[in-house]
């Protein structure tokens, strides 16, 4: 305990010092048993230690098209503490940004049964992202252009606590919450507010019959424009034989200030566990009247859990109850 409030001190106190930019964006990749990628409090929250690594592409066979890979650990430290790591390469197009982010989250049991799910978590983040632009193949005569790769480099940081009793789960993080940046485009530094808000609740009900059910929903505002977005979830598990195999949906629907056409999008999930692997596969379409493009989005997960430890905990969802 002594340790961990010495690490919110230090983090408070470097607060003026950084610069940033958002980093990591939001999409489903929670429900696939990857929380972590969006909450840095799951760091360390279960009995295993999980490995990620998801592929996410559009536009299938089309040079160029936006792409999205990531890399992800983390694990327990002692009884208390995690930490974990994030690699990620970020490519749309002439504009790319890869980044590592390092998270240390500290839980509190605060039952008196170790065995039973009574668990408050905090966690905190730090970031480096690098951004690109490739100006190499624009041909538009303009002295702006400089025809070279242009890079900068900035910090981010996110904030972030869970709470966890029995089949219950919820989050909050605070994503993004340093604020300054540079516009790679004109070369000018702008103050610009990219924060966050997330908000995760659902509860896993065991059926007792090798079936299992999970609804969830995940809120999430964006301070500097209003918008607004809701993920409404339901996942399915079902075991067969030495494996277990699910299956998630998830409508995410988009409000903004303007009161005009809201942004809609639907993904689908499948995926097996087989002892300590797992692999999914996500598609995700955009819905409604305006779209920004007719194209798919899919990606495949991969993941793998080490160091687990025993007993499992009673009632407890698959993100405290690693390993299958």
């Amino acid at each position: 305990m002594k340790f961990f409030k010495v690490f919110v001190v230090t983090f408070f106190l470097t607060l003026p010092f950084l610069n940033a930019q958002e980093t990591l964006p939001i999409y489903a990749d929670y429900l696939s048993d990857n929380v972590f990628l969006v909450h840095p409090s799951a760091a360390g929250i279960g009995n295993c230690g999980k490995l990620r690594f998801t592929a996410r592409t559009q536009w299938a066979g089309i040079e160029d098209a936006p792409s999205l890979q990531t890399l992800s650990a983390h694990t327990k430290v002692g009884e208390n503490m995690g930490l974990g790591l994030i690699l990620f390469n970020d490519k749309n197009g002439y504009h790319s940004q890869q980044g590592a982010q390092g998270a240390y989250a500290y839980h509190i049991q605060l039952g008196n049964r170790y065995d039973e799910v009574n668990q408050l978590s905090f966690g905190l983040s730090f970031m480096v992202v690098n951004n690109n632009v490739d100006e190499r193949d624009f041909t538009i005569p303009d002295p702006v252009i400089s025809q070279i790769v242009q890079s900068e480099s900035y910090f981010n940081s996110d904030v972030s606590m869970a709470y966890h009793k029995g089949g219950f789960f919820s989050y909050f993080t605070a994503k993004n919450i340093l604020l300054s940046a540079r516009n790679l485009y004109n070369d000018r530094y702008e103050s610009l507010n990219l924060r966050r808000y997330l908000v995760t609740l659902g509860y896993y009900y065991d059926q007792n019959d090798n079936f299992q059910l999970e609804p969830s929903v995940m809120a999430q505002t964006i301070e500097r424009t209003g918008e607004k977005f809701v993920d409404f979830n339901l996942k399915v598990y079902k075991e067969v034989q030495d494996a277990q195999i699910w299956a998630a949906f998830s409508y995410r629907k988009g409000f903004d200030n303007a009161n005009t056409e809201e942004l809609n999008y639907l993904t689908p999930i499948v995926g097996v566990n087989f002892n300590n692997f797992m692999i999914s596969y996500t598609y995700t379409k955009q819905s409604g009247e305006i779209l920004f493009d007719d194209a798919g989005y899919h990606q495949i997960s991969l993941g793998f859990n080490f160091g687990c430890r025993s007993p499992r905990r009673i009632g407890g969802c698959p993100n405290i109850n690693g390993s299958f």
